[in-house]
This record gives C-alpha cells, structure tokens and sequence, in this order.
C-alpha cells in the first residue's frame, strides 16, 4: 500500500491493495496478513527488554544507534500525551509526517495507540496536495513534521484558496520553525504551530512550548515573540543544565549561552555497542551537542548546534537567529547560514538563499534587513548564495554540512 490508516473504514484515493505488477515474489500486505489471527495472549516481557532501534541523522557526525526499551517507550508515551506534552487522547486524529525511522516518528504511533486516538500515515508521498487532502479527508486534529513540510502546505493552502477546519495545531520539531511561518498559520489559518524540542537520543520528545498560567490573556503576537519561538519547558520528568566552558550552570537570564545537557527516565544512557561515550557524563547526563540560553521562568531556547556557530574574530554568531531573521523577508523561501573560512575574521557567515518563483533578492537587502532585526554591522553577511533549493537530510532537516563542504573552498 502506498499509505495506511488506522480506525478508517471508507476507502481513500492513497489507500488500497498494491496493484498488479511484474517484480517476482511481491505480496500485498492484507495477503501477507490475513491467515494470521487478530488476537494474541498478552505476553510476559521484561519492561527493560529492548523495544526498538534507530539511528541519529547524523547531521554533524556518523550516526549512532538508540535502543529503546518497553519502559521507556511506555514513559515517554505518558510524558507524550500528558497536558504538559502533545495533550492528545481517544479524541484526535493524529498525523505524524515523520518516518517511522526517525525517533519512531517522534514516539507519536505509540502514544496514540496507548491513548486510543486515530492514526493516519502518510506513505511516501508527503507532497503539500496529498497532504493537504488526507487532513481534510480523515478530519485530522493534530499533525508534526518539520518546518519544511508546513512551508510547502501554507503555500499550497493559499494557492487553493482552502482551510483545515479540524486542525488545531502542528508540533513542529527537528529545527526551529521560523517567526513567520508560525505567524503566518495563525493569522492566515488560524493553525498554532507549537514548538517541540527533542532528539533521537531523549526518545524524542523532551519539551514543548506551552504558555503559562498567567500568559492567557497575552496577545499572539506577544505569546509568540516569547513563547512560541522557544523550545519551551521541559517535560516532567526532564532535567536540563546550561553549563558553561568551566562546567557550571550559566546564569538564567535569557542572554547568557551554555552547553546543552539532558537526562530523564526515556533519555539515552548510552550508544548502541557503546560508541559515543564521551557524550555522556559519569552522573548520567547526555551532551546534546545544542547550546542553549534559559530564561529565569524556566523556558530554553536552542542557541544553535555547537558545530553550526560561527566564530568570527573570536564572537560566536548563532546562525539559527540568522535563519529565522532572513526567512521572515517575503522574498525567502528558505534560507540557511554556515560558515565559511576567512584569512582574517577565521570564519564567516554565508546565507544561502532560495527565493520565491518570481522574486529577486540582493545582498544589501539582506544585510538591511538583518541589520534592522537587529544584528550588529560586524555579524553581517558578506555575501550570500542564491540556490535552487537546502540540502536537506532523510528526515527533512537542513543538511548544512552539504554547503559547508559545497563553499569552503571558494
């Protein structure tokens, strides 16, 4: 089948047997299944028995395997669900746009197979209009991708003229979505994209950017310039420490950044045939290799990837910031900074820059712009790149080691 979908009766344009074909020993999947029974007698299985397997994206690194086991995976899953998580129940029609490969798919089939909600899978073919007809199609509640996936739907939502009546929000995760796509499905679509932060190696899920108490009578736009734009709180039972370079916790004031470092019931404790030890400490914390700024109400924002930050004439410039800040010009499409070699600063920041069908876009534009956002002169881009489109790795991220590799040498 080219998708699948869970508590669906009605059959879907997307949904069916595998048609005829010449590949020898091909089998649809209903014929695999159907002399096997539908019930079987619970078993008795050790909750730290392994449950499952994937692998880092590798991003910045050769991948590296993660075991999850049934105690894990059921935690998480509580975490998952809880109001202070995704908060889904047996109500929603959840559609994760994540392969299963990827932190199996952020943990969202297990947890909605928990909980009893309805899951929709999206196949192989997560263009904007296949998506677009199976949210309104299988009435979907809740759906997460990767900001990439939800720049092409609000496009293709505009184009069509149509809406999501049933979606009420979109996690959003494996980078920082930009300001504007998140405003732009609030005033547009009236969608909240919320921001969820995690990683292979917490199962994924270790916060979410929920607003508190006393924020519900913020306006959106100040919910979103404070809240909405941070990787949020952390779950309960996540603990997180901003260290600096001499090991100590920085001080939680919004401004100061430190190294990234996590550990809870459903994070890693350790890579799979033991690889990656020097990520982890001896009192059981994991390096995420993020750096990270807190705030003293107890939201964190992802600074940047330790080997993402440009360090120019010895000042770290955060090149997310940078990301976030370029993509709000209506012109970008999307947008990506990294570092490029220079004789004299050691390292400077390159833009790398798709416009959008019919724009044009200079560089003094884009340095007016940042400047404006509030970038100091010496932070500015040099020069920028205009591409057809990011590299982008199996999961949808920005695969920045690509222009990296692609640029350092001019």
């Amino acid at each position: 089948m080219s998708a699948s979908v869970a508590g669906s009766t009605s059959r879907r344009p997307w949904v069916g047997r595998v048609p005829a074909s010449s590949l020898p020993n091909l089998v649809a999947y209903e014929d695999l299944i159907k002399p096997h029974p539908t019930h079987y007698p619970p078993r008795d299985i050790a909750e730290t028995t392994a449950l499952g397997l994937c692998y880092t994206s590798g991003t910045t690194g050769r991948p590296k395997g993660v075991v999850y086991t049934h105690r894990s995976t059921f935690l998480h899953s509580l975490a998952a669900t809880s109001a202070a998580g995704n908060a889904f129940g047996p109500g929603d029609t959840i559609l994760p746009v994540v392969p299963m490969f990827h932190a199996n798919a952020w943990g969202i089939p297990h947890a909605g197979v928990m909980v009893g909600a309805k899951l929709v899978f999206a196949g192989r073919d997560v263009s904007p209009p296949n998506l677009i007809d199976m949210l309104q199609a299988e009435r979907v509640t809740l759906s997460g991708g990767v900001p990439t996936v939800w720049l092409g739907v609000a496009d293709e939502l505009a184009r069509r003229g149509t809406r999501l009546p049933d979606l009420r929000r979109i996690l959003c995760g494996g980078s920082q979505p930009p300001t504007s796509l998140i405003e732009r499905y609030w005033n547009e679509f009236g969608i909240l994209i919320q921001q969820a932060w995690g990683m292979t190696e917490t199962s994924p899920l270790a916060s979410i950017a929920w607003p508190k108490q006393y924020m519900r009578d913020w306006p959106a736009d100040q919910l979103t310039r404070t809240v909405r734009t941070q990787a949020g709180l952390p779950l309960p039972g996540i603990q997180v420490s901003i260290r600096g370079i001499d090991g100590k916790e920085v001080p939680r004031d919004g401004k100061t950044m430190g190294d990234l470092l996590v550990r809870g019931p459903w994070v890693v404790d350790a890579y799979y045939k033991g690889e990656g030890k020097e990520q982890f400490t001896d009192d059981g914390w994991f390096r995420t290799g993020d750096m990270a700024i807190a705030s003293a109400d107890g939201y964190f924002v992802i600074g940047d990837r330790t080997k993402d930050l440009i360090k120019s004439g010895g000042e770290w410039i955060s090149s997310v910031d940078m990301e976030r800040a370029i993509m709000a010009l209506p012109e970008v499409a999307e947008a990506a900074v990294v570092a490029i070699p220079d004789d004299k600063w050691q390292e400077r920041p390159l833009a790398c820059i798709v416009v959008r069908p019919g724009c044009t876009l200079e560089l003094p534009q884009v340095r007016e712009h940042l400047q404006a956002a509030g970038f100091a002169t010496w932070q500015l881009p040099d020069r920028i790149e205009l591409i057809e489109a990011v590299p982008k790795t199996s999961v949808g991220k920005f695969d920045k080691k690509v222009l990296r590799a692609r640029y350092a040498a001019r």
